[in-house]
C-alpha cells in the first residue's frame, strides 16, 4: 500500500484532540440551549437526534462511499445551510432541525467520534475507534 495520508489515516492527538472534543461539547451545549429557546417539541429532538447515524448504512456500498456520505452527514455545513435558508425564507422548522443535527455532531465530537477516512469506519480524524484502536 502506498504511503500517503489516506493509507496512514492520521489523527489529531494530545492537546489539539482535547480542544476538538471540548469544542464538540460547546457545540452540543449551544445547540441544546438554542433548541430549548425555540419552544419546539422535545419529541422532535428525541425523534431526530440519531438520524445522522443512518448514514452508516452507506458503508454497505464500501468504505470510500461510506466515508464520504458519513462525513457529509457529520459536518456542520448542511445544518448551517438549512438554518440560513429557514431564516431567509421565514419558515420555522429548519432551524430546530439544524439545531438537532448540530447537537448530534457536537455530541459525536465530544465523545471522540471523528470524521472517517476511506481506510475504514474505525479510522477517524480524532483517532482510531473500536477494533482498529487495538491494532
Amino acid at each position: 500500500m502506498p504511503r500517503n495520508e489516506e493509507s496512514q489515516a492520521p489523527a489529531v492527538a494530545g492537546q489539539p484532540r482535547m480542544v476538538l472534543r471540548i469544542e464538540g461539547a460547546a457545540l452540543l451545549l449551544i445547540a441544546v440551549v438554542l433548541f430549548a429557546g425555540s419552544k419546539t417539541s422535545w419529541w422532535l429532538f428525541a425523534g431526530l437526534i440519531l438520524v445522522p447515524d443512518l448514514s452508516i448504512a452507506a458503508y454497505l456500498a464500501g468504505p470510500r462511499i461510506g466515508a464520504a456520505i458519513y462525513n457529509a452527514a457529520h459536518t456542520t455545513n448542511v445544518p448551517v445551510l438549512i438554518a440560513l435558508s429557514d431564516l431567509m425564507l421565514g419558515t420555522t422548522l429548519g432551524v430546530p432541525v439544524a439545531l438537532i443535527w448540530a447537537a448530534h455532531i457536537g455530541a459525536d465530537r465530544m465523545l471522540g467520534y471523528g470524521l472517517k477516512y476511506q481506510r475504514g469506519f474505525g479510522f477517524t480524524h480524532l483517532g482510531r475507534m473500536g477494533a482498529t484502536a487495538k491494532a
